[in-house]
């Protein structure tokens, strides 16, 4: 009953802020484009997955995120997955066979608790230090793909830097507007520059009646399969199931934020179910989640609609939409995923003030709690962890480089806190620098 009671509530909030807000929370659908078209359109040209079956069975998990969680939470590629894909021009079969290898690992962390064990012995600077990691990294990537394919292309008036310019002045003159529909008339500008390129050339064709007709594919679960699974483990269980739950009461304070076995069986049930069917390996993740709330997302709605977007889209028109999509103008994409690496990394300013583990129970002050003091010294130690962190994150472009790096900085305070305390020289009123 409480089960059913919460997702009465989450709808209430869901009604309630599209009717308030319906601009903003369409706009917010539309935030993580930049994530998901790139890959997505390369992997479908690639024959790696079902173009159709994609929009298909995302849209449907977005559908069930919406009103499950009740938050923009995103459905999106996974990453690794998808680059090693691209890298090797993998078959089908063995793409959605590496999501499979992910999503089986991820069940058993999720029903023998493991995942909520892991999340409560890794100290908050090193998750913070992930989040910051992975902000700074989509802003990274988008500086590079924005200058790389433009150098000689600003005789090509529908996608190029002159876009680029326009698109990042509107970003920076709404900043303070929270809930303007940035992304949606983004979306709309380039679906339009998209269909002028299209409609005029000769080599690419508009979307067309072409009704979904899915098919079963047994995924192959073969050595490069399965390393590429093992690869996407550590970006899944880092960045989409525990850094995602912690954004989550970051940005939404107001509304139950998913655990992270919840997250967990989430990203297990999507991808056992497409596997059979050509669908692209996905997952949720922290980025997208702050894309979508950075362009004005406040509840399930927002990826509802995009949700049922998508199902007509793969349903009616199919593989159909590739030229479309391609044609999508990339300088456009690129301002978008630049300012969702912005909203992400902004989550590291609350390491010292306002972080979950900053918080402890007052005994004056019956359930309530009371934000402790910290040290100078316990500052710059937690600040350090989290650019550790984010060093690894950054220097060897992988997220499990970036933990290790920051746990063990975490853990050489640790010890040498224990050694001056042995020797006497440690004060005994100092905090520990995670509360357990």
């Amino acid at each position: 009953m409480a089960f059913i009671s919460n997702i009465k509530r989450l709808h209430r909030n869901n009604v309630a802020t599209l009717r308030s807000s319906p601009l903003a929370e369409i706009s917010g659908a539309l935030g993580d484009l930049g994530t998901l078209l790139p890959l997505m359109i390369t992997l479908a040209v690639n024959g790696s997955i079902s173009l159709s079956t994609t929009l298909v069975f995302s849209g449907f998990f977005n559908l069930a995120t919406g009103v499950l969680f009740g938050i923009p939470l995103p459905v999106q590629p996974m990453k690794a997955i998808a680059a090693a894909a691209i890298a090797s021009h993998a078959s089908e079969r063995e793409t959605v066979a590496a999501g499979s290898v992910v999503a089986i690992v991820v069940l058993l962390l999720s029903v023998t608790r493991l995942l909520h064990w892991i999340t409560r012995v890794i100290p908050i600077p090193v998750v913070k230090g992930i989040q910051f990691g992975a902000g700074l990294s989509l802003v990274i990537s988008a500086g590079t793909s924005l200058l790389q394919p433009f150098s000689h292309h600003w005789d090509f008036p529908l996608d190029n830097l002159v876009w680029s310019f326009a698109a990042f002045l509107l970003l920076i003159l709404t900043q303070k507007a929270s809930r303007f529909p940035y992304a949606l008339i983004i979306f709309v500008v380039g679906l339009v520059l998209a269909i002028i390129y299209v409609a005029t050339s000769s080599s690419h064709h508009l979307p067309h009646f072409r009704i979904w007709q899915p098919w079963f594919a047994l995924p192959w679960w073969s050595a490069d399969a399965i390393g590429m699974g093992v690869a996407q483990l550590p970006l899944t269980t880092l960045n989409s199931i525990i850094a995602a739950s912690a954004l989550a009461s970051d940005l939404l304070p107001d509304l139950p934020a998913p655990s992270v076995t919840a997250l967990g069986i989430s990203v297990a049930a999507m991808n056992l179910l497409g596997c059979w069917f050509g669908a692209m390996p996905v997952c949720h993740g922290a980025g997208g989640l702050a894309a979508q709330y950075r362009f004005g997302a406040r509840s399930g709605a927002s990826i509802i609609l995009l949700g049922l977007f998508k199902i007509l889209l793969g349903i009616i028109f199919g593989e159909t939409l590739l030229d479309l999509l391609t044609a999508f103008p990339k300088s456009l994409l690129g301002i978008m995923v630049i300012a969702a690496g912005l909203e992400l990394a902004k989550v590291g300013q609350s390491l010292n003030h306002g972080a979950s583990d900053l918080w402890e129970a007052s005994v004056d002050q019956g359930h309530h709690k009371r934000h402790r003091d910290v040290s100078d010294e316990e500052r710059s130690e937690r600040w350090t962890v989290m650019l550790m962190t984010t060093a690894g994150i950054l220097a060897f472009k992988n997220d499990a480089v970036g933990f290790v790096a920051g746990m063990l900085c975490h853990w050489a305070y640790k010890t040498v806190d224990w050694v001056e305390r042995k020797r006497g020289h440690g004060s005994s009123e100092r905090r520990p620098l995670l509360n357990t």
